[in-house]
């Protein structure tokens, strides 16, 4: 049997690889291709000098340095209506909302006991005036007696003694007219009184507005007796009065006549506007906090601040508008401190440099403070450059004069800058 050998056999051919496999190596080859190249530059290349950095334009708006406080709305004109004369309050006209005009009826106490009264002293009154006509008549009939004598004794008719009784009869009758004048005087001013305290009876309103409080119930009984007891509370509501509370740090800084603005919860952001009225001199202590009460009016046409609601207050120190505007990060990432310097240039007076306010922007006049921030020059690198500030609060400060609107400044640094500054080791 012939055999064939070995070495001489064919060896078999593999299968060919999928196309679908060849296509995923050569994808995943791709892909970690182009993530060597994007990340080469970042692990072995140099980095973007300006990549560590924020930057902010420096931009045209208005800045405000105010005074914040926390506030409460109350009428500006109201009165608390009470009883004047004790009794049962038998019935209430109105009800809280009710707007109301002056003498318009509001409630009733019972009159019974005053119309009683009344009925008593004319009654008494009316019993001295028929007194008063017996005493004339006896009066004139006393007079008449008088003048008989003195013609009788003139012709010796008579003795001096009936002429003496005469006389004193007349006078007699003459002071007993008197007195009960002074008692029908006396009548005549308790029945006046009497009417009046029956008017009392009927409540009627003070002024023309709102009935914003009823604390008294109809059927209560109203004493006067101990304290005038207060039925209701009646308001204009067309003037609001914001009775703020200000610090004893920020007091001194507020100045009768300055502007004022205010925001109420679930207002919108609507702004209401008005000018600084008073500072009352004597504070309030709340858990060793010192706080004085500054109030202004705002008016109130459309009804929509009611009374109590809470506010919160802006008092306007200074005001710059179309100014240029930079972030405070940006003076920190300058100078941590910066210096106070000369005389405040005006918002529309020039500027020392580049830069300043356009006509129309409001400064206080006071000493003007320099800073220093980092600017992105023309050649794409950071400078330092010294700047006059104006107006400025905790997020904007107003650039008098050192930079012009578009130029970009340093606000902060990146993510990855900012984790790989040096820590401080702290002090033990």
């Amino acid at each position: 049997m012939n055999t064939v050998p070995s070495s001489s056999r064919p060896i078999p051919s593999r299968p060919a690889a999928p196309r679908w496999r060849r296509a995923l190596l050569a994808a995943t080859a791709a892909i970690l291709a182009a993530i060597a190249w994007l990340a080469w530059p970042h692990l072995f290349g140099e980095r973007e000098p300006l990549a560590a950095y924020q930057f902010a334009s420096v931009q045209r708006g208005t800045v405000e340095d105010v005074v914040t406080a926390t506030g409460t709305l109350q009428p500006r004109d109201y009165v608390d209506v009470g009883a004047q004369v004790s009794g049962q309050l038998e019935r209430i006209h109105v009800e809280v909302g009710s707007e109301v005009e002056e003498g318009q009826p509001l409630a009733d106490i019972d009159p019974t006991v005053y119309r009683a009264r009344v009925d008593a002293s004319r009654a008494q009154l009316g019993n001295l005036r028929a007194q008063l006509k017996d005493r004339e008549a006896q009066l004139a009939l006393a007079r008449i007696q008088l003048r008989r004598q003195q013609a009788l004794i003139a012709e010796d008719a008579t003795t001096a003694e009936s002429l003496q009784t005469a006389e004193a009869t007349a006078q007699s009758a003459a002071a007993q007219l008197e007195a009960l004048h002074a008692q029908i005087e006396q009548i005549e001013s308790t029945l006046r009184a009497d009417e009046a305290n029956l008017q009392y009876a009927r409540i009627l309103s003070p002024m023309k507005g709102t009935v914003v409080s009823i604390t008294a119930r109809q059927g209560q009984t109203l004493n006067t007796n101990q304290q005038a007891p207060v039925v209701m509370r009646i308001a204009d509501l067309s003037t609001m009065t914001v009775q703020t509370q200000v610090s004893e740090a920020d007091i001194g800084r507020l100045k009768l006549g300055m502007e004022a603005y205010f925001t109420t919860l679930g207002g919108s952001g609507k702004r209401w506007y008005g000018k600084l009225e008073k500072i009352e001199p004597t504070p309030t202590v709340t858990n060793n906090v010192v706080l004085y009460n500054a109030l202004f009016d705002v008016p109130n046409a459309d009804g929509r601040l009611m009374t109590q609601m809470t506010a919160q207050v802006f008092f306007v120190v200074a005001k710059a508008e179309d100014a240029l505007l930079i972030p405070m990060a940006a003076l920190a990432q300058g100078a941590a401190h910066p210096a106070q310097a000369g005389p405040r240039a005006s918002a529309g007076g020039p500027g020392s440099g580049r830069g300043g306010s356009r006509p129309g922007a409001t400064v206080p006049s006071a000493t003007a403070a320099r800073g220093t921030v980092k600017v992105v020059g023309a050649q794409g690198t950071l400078e330092e450059r010294n700047i006059e500030l104006g107006v400025s609060n905790r997020v904007q400060a107003q650039v008098l004069s050192g930079l012009a609107e578009g130029e970009r400044v340093v606000s902060g640094l990146t993510a990855g800058a900012a984790d790989a500054r040096p820590q401080r080791t702290p002090r033990l």
